[in-house]
């Protein structure tokens, strides 16, 4: 057993392939590793160790999402004039920030998850928005922010050492402790290849609606906050020698590139 080095392994996890001996066990490293215990589908396997198991296996991972498309094609909601009309107001009024908004079909997770609204009498969007701090392994999910608040003012419960609550501010204490100059911004640039992922690096002082002019947004703003001492695998367009910053009005291109990647990504 992997987990208390005592008794004889009888079981062994789907997901990580860890050893155990009991349920007690079982249980302990699903806590421990946060392993859900189900098996990855989409887990690679090289060519030499493929076989006809694995075959099987895609094969009927492809059925499920075929299935699982299908589904939501004949979802009543997709057909509803006024799910309709609101996707094409959100994208009409996101057009008129300068903001090329994509919108996914029912069954996507992003679908599912967005809540943003456009609120007509105030003429704002009170967007739904994502914060990733990869260098603590946190996420969080934030509705209905204001377009006209600035990504300051949007991190200060976070990563503020005196406004922030006190347990994120003890999950974030990397950057908590960290000056705010070396905190960057960044957010992904969409509709680039797998192989040449790019990010822009937006604004602080800035609103978040300044911040989203020009950019192409896939459902809701996804934020990546970074600090500029620790090494990072993300590539600011324009900051890697490689390539020149990227006019914002280039970004976009077709839907079915975007629908491609997202299948692959929640997949």
């Amino acid at each position: 057993c992997e987990t208390c080095s005592k008794e004889e392994a009888k079981y062994r996890c789907p997901r990580c392939m860890r050893y155990s001996c009991s349920l007690l066990c079982v249980k302990k490293h699903k806590l421990a590793l946060s392993c859900n215990g189900v098996r990855d589908k989409t887990a690679f396997v090289s060519v030499n160790e493929f076989t006809d198991l694995n075959l099987l296996s895609d094969y009927r991972f492809l059925e499920d999402v075929g299935r699982t498309a299908d589904a939501a094609a004949r979802h009543c909601v997709v057909h509803s004039p006024a799910t309709k009309r609101l996707l094409y107001c959100l994208r009409n009024k996101a057009r008129g920030c300068n903001i090329e908004l994509k919108t996914l079909p029912v069954g996507f997770t992003k679908r599912r998850e967005n809540s943003t609204t456009f609120n007509s009498v105030e003429n704002k969007f009170y967007w739904h928005l994502k914060l990733i701090f990869p260098h603590c392994h946190a996420e969080y999910t934030l509705k209905g922010v204001p377009d006209d608040k600035t990504l300051a003012d949007i991190l200060k419960p976070y990563i503020d050492p005196v406004e922030s609550d006190p347990v994120v501010c003890q999950r974030l204490k990397i950057y908590t402790a960290s000056p705010q100059s070396d905190v960057r911004i960044l957010m992904k640039i969409e509709n680039r290849n797998r192989n040449s992922v790019r990010y822009n690096e937006l604004d602080a002082s800035r609103s978040l609606l300044d911040n989203l002019k020009g950019k192409v947004i896939i459902e809701y703003p996804t934020l990546f906050v970074v600090l500029k001492t620790l090494k990072n695998d993300m590539v600011v367009l324009g900051q890697d020698g490689s390539e020149p910053a990227e006019n914002s009005d280039n970004e976009s291109s077709s839907l079915s590139s975007v629908e491609e990647g997202e299948i692959r990504d929640s997949s």
